[in-house]
């Protein structure tokens, strides 16, 4: 069968791999319907990703069909449409024991640290697929995206009437405004593309954005659009190490920000003025937890989520070496791409 594999930055090409065999007990055998690209590929394509891998066949954000199930395998069965939790744990290192199977010592992403969904035919464990029989394949592939930020508000321990501020309106950062919104907070999106601030306010009815400047205007403008409060939580999701730092100013007194996006660059702020005095605390955001993918299935399910605005691009399996240098562009619109794979 055909494969995409990414040999190194800038440099795909379609490989013949072979097919797996059956399933081995607690695994599962899925087709490969639909794959959601995100800025993790993005950013292994361009060579920006810290924790990318090469030789690589990308593809985490998955819509897949059971094809076959092994040994003790029950919660899923051959013709389940289901998405995929990518995140392969140990279960055995003290993050996994403590429940922490986002942040698991061991560690490896689909598509990133092991081969992923860019291929038709992929064994996964059968514990890392979550059936949705009512969601489309598109629908499944988003999931996971969707996942990145609820984790992130999770960790904000937001609450309904505060409000939040998020930085960097690409697929993850719209995560995080989704699951703000569900949460019953006020939401403010910050965004240096005036496209995905109309976006914001067209397709999520966010009615409160800042154009960012890189400049003292941008807290005068969050200053002014909360009364002098600034934000309870803010999340970063823009992965520029330039604006987690300066994140901080837009931080209420006992406010909380969530580094949601990854950077390889240092991130400095200054400590007194700003993160003492105003006792802010920092967190980190990683991944996902397993309890967060049915969550969202039920959300989507319900109508409380709407994911048909999201998706901006579509292209075959075949296209998508061609197509990446395009997507990558900084005026090429798009807030999430997805792969048709081959029936």
């Amino acid at each position: 069968m055909q494969a995409l594999l990414l040999e190194r930055p800038q440099s795909f090409r379609f490989i013949d791999v072979p097919e797996p065999g059956a399933p081995g007990p607690g695994e599962a055998l899925v087709r490969v319907l639909a794959v959601g690209i995100c800025g993790t590929d993005y950013g292994g394509y361009l060579g920006k990703m810290p924790f990318f891998s090469y030789p690589r066949i990308p593809g985490h954000e998955l819509g897949v069909e059971v094809v076959a199930v092994g040994a003790g395998v029950t919660a899923v069965r051959p013709g389940d449409r289901c998405c995929v939790e990518p995140y392969i744990n140990c279960q055995a290192c003290p993050a996994c024991v403590r429940g922490l199977t986002n942040c698991c010592e061991r560690h490896q992403t689909l598509g990133v640290h092991r081969d992923g969904g860019l291929q038709p035919l992929v064994t996964v464990p059968a514990r890392k697929l979550h059936p949705s029989p009512r969601l489309t394949a598109e629908q499944n592939a988003l999931v996971e995206t969707l996942a990145i930020g609820c984790h992130a508000i999770d960790r904000s321990a937001l609450q309904a009437g505060e409000t939040v501020l998020v930085i960097g309106a690409g697929p993850i950062g719209l995560s995080a405004v989704e699951f703000a919104k569900v949460a019953g907070a006020r939401v403010i999106v910050m965004d240096m593309a005036p496209a995905r601030l109309e976006f914001v306010r067209a397709a999520m009815g966010v009615a409160d954005t800042v154009l960012a400047t890189g400049t003292p205007a941008d807290e005068e403008a969050v200053f002014r659009l909360t009364h002098g409060r600034m934000a309870e939580v803010v999340v970063d999701a823009t992965g520029s190490a330039a604006s987690m730092g300066a994140a901080l100013a837009f931080c209420s007194f006992g406010g909380r920000l969530v580094y949601v996006g990854i950077t390889q660059g240092a991130v400095t702020f200054p400590h007194a003025p700003v993160m003492h005095r105003r006792e802010l605390t920092i967190l980190a955001s990683r991944n996902a937890l397993s309890r967060d993918f049915p969550r969202i299935i039920g959300l989507i399910e319900a109508g409380t989520i709407d994911t048909r605005p999201w998706i901006t691009h579509r292209l075959p399996f075949a296209d998508v070496p061609g197509a990446f240098p395009d997507l990558v562009a900084p005026n090429a619109g798009v807030i999430k791409a997805v792969v048709a794979m081959p029936g």
